[in-house]
C-alpha cells in the first residue's frame, strides 16, 4: 500500500509521455512525413496529428520559400580571368516525401549542388557576359540547378548572382577603358556638331551669295549689334557699294548747281 501512490505517480507520468509523444500540431505551411516501424506511410498536416506510440515517427517540413547565400566562390572565367562570386538562390519544398526521403539532408545538398553549378557555369562565360547578361546567367543557374533537385522534390524558383568582386589590375584596366570609351564619344559628338554647322554655314553662305541684299542687310545687323557695344571703339570698314549712291547723288545736286 505504501508504494500505490508512486506507481500512481509513475503511471499518470507514463501516459503523459505517450499523449505526449502521440500528439503533433502542425502549421500552415508544415507537413510530416510519418514513418511506421521505418517504412514511409504518408504525409500529414496541417492541424492535430495522432501518431501511433512506439510504433510511429514524424519528421517535419516546412513548405515556405528558402533563402539561402550561396558562399562567395573562386572562378576561373573562360578569357582566364581570376574573379570571386557569391549568389542567393530561393527555393522551396514541394514534396515533403521526397526531400526526406530521396536525399540526406536536403538544405545541405542544395547549397552544395548551388556552388559546383556556380563555378561551373561561370567558368564557360567571359567576363564581359558576366557583367552586361546577368539576367541571362541568372536564369540559366536557376534552370540547371532546378533540375538537379526536383529528384529530391525541391523547386528552385530563382537564383540571383549579387556580387562579383574583380582583381586590383583588372579595375584599373576597366577604368581606363571606360575612360578612353567616353573620350572617344566625346570627340564624335564635337566632330558632329563641326559638320553639322559647316553644313548650316554652307547653306547660309549658298544663300547669301545669290541674294547680296540679303548680304547688306546682314552688313547693317553686324554694324548696328558692334554699335551697341560702348565699352570700345571699333574701326569697321564699309564697302563702297553701300555708299555709291550716296556719292552718285552728291555729284548730280553739285552738277545741278553748276548748270
Amino acid at each position: 500500500m505504501e508504494n500505490f501512490p508512486i506507481m500512481t505517480v509513475i503511471l499518470v507520468v507514463f501516459i503523459l509521455y505517450v499523449l505526449a509523444s502521440s500528439i503533433r500540431v502542425l502549421n500552415e505551411y508544415e507537413r510530416g512525413v510519418v514513418f511506421r516501424l521505418g517504412r514511409m506511410v504518408g504525409v500529414r498536416g496541417p492541424g492535430l496529428i495522432l501518431l501511433i506510440p512506439f510504433l510511429e515517427k514524424m519528421v517535419k517540413v516546412s513548405l515556405r520559400t528558402v533563402v539561402m547565400d550561396v558562399p562567395p566562390q573562386d572562378v576561373i572565367t573562360q578569357d582566364n580571368v581570376s574573379i570571386k562570386v557569391n549568389a542567393v538562390i530561393y527555393f522551396r519544398v514541394l514534396q515533403p516525401d521526397k526531400a526526406i526521403v530521396e536525399v540526406e539532408n536536403f538544405l545541405m545538398a542544395t547549397s552544395q549542388i548551388s556552388q559546383t553549378t556556380l563555378r561551373s557555369v561561370l567558368g564557360q562565360s567571359e567576363l564581359d557576359d558576366l557583367l552586361s547578361q546577368r539576367d541571362i546567367i541568372n536564369h540559366k543557374l536557376q534552370q540547371i540547378i532546378d533540375s538537379q533537385t526536383e529528384p529530391w522534390g525541391i523547386k528552385v524558383s530563382n537564383v540571383e548572382v549579387k556580387q562579383i568582386d574583380l582583381p586590383q589590375e583588372m579595375q584599373r584596366a576597366m577604368a581606363r577603358q571606360a575612360e578612353a570609351e567616353r573620350e572617344r564619344r566625346s570627340k564624335v559628338i564635337a566632330a558632329e556638331g563641326e559638320f553639322q554647322a559647316s553644313q548650316r554655314l554652307s547653306d547660309a553662305a549658298k544663300v547669301l551669295s545669290e541674294q547680296p541684299s540679303a548680304l547688306t542687310l546682314r552688313y547693317l545687323q553686324t554694324l548696328k549689334e558692334i554699335a551697341g557695344e560702348n565699352n570700345s571703339t571699333t574701326i569697321f570698314p564699309v564697302p563702297i557699294d553701300l555708299i555709291t549712291p550716296f556719292l552718285n547723288m552728291g555729284v548730280k545736286i553739285e552738277e545741278n548747281k553748276k548748270a
